[in-house]
């Protein structure tokens, strides 16, 4: 969010909806160290995590022309892709692993949620954030939607790293207790 505004994105998204390869290249540019970051924290393998940030801008050559502003923040659209990419990987490996384990009488851990548990899940997690103080909502935010760390958050809100690392343990637990009320 410091080195990345939100204008130049959603220009060179504008453009990569047109056809503009050097658009792309320079999404590329701005991104690229932060979002394959967003993956690192999903996969914690760098060569999978590289992987998924290639497939991503190759969704995002293809799909600019969805891109709302109306919808959300450039960034947070993007850091989005990498992350949904990231976990398909991981589905996709756990796939392959239960397939070369699997017995006729095994019985797949994978929890699968349809779409209307999902929205009330969202629902019920916009809730309990709004429901935890400014500051601990803003941190745990940077966190999870952009993908900083608590380093770049302390920096970012002009808190000692203590201090912020304490907000997002006390709102996580907040929320938790939120989410399971």
């Amino acid at each position: 969010m410091d080195a990345i505004e939100a204008e130049p994105l959603a220009t060179a998204l504008a453009a990569i909806a047109a056809g503009d390869r050097g658009a792309l290249a320079e999404l590329c540019r701005l991104t690229a160290p932060r979002l394959l970051g967003v993956a690192l924290r999903v996969l914690r393998r760098q060569d999978a995590a590289e992987d998924v940030l290639h497939e991503a801008y190759l969704s995002v050559w293809q799909r600019a022309a969805q891109y709302s502003a109306d919808r959300g923040q450039a960034w947070a659209w993007l850091a989005m892709i990498v992350r949904n990419r990231a976990i398909d990987r991981l589905r996709q490996e756990s796939r392959r692993g239960e397939e070369e384990l699997a017995s006729e009488d095994a019985t797949p851990d994978v929890l699968v949620m349809d779409d209307v548990s999902m929205r009330g899940m969202t629902a019920d997690i916009s809730r309990c954030l709004g429901g935890l103080p400014g500051d601990h909502r803003r941190a745990i935010l940077l966190a999870a939607q952009y993908g900083l760390s608590h380093d770049e958050i302390a920096r970012r809100l002009g808190r000692p790293l203590g201090t912020v690392k304490s907000w997002i343990r006390r709102g996580l637990a907040d929320l938790r207790e939120c989410l399971e009320a």
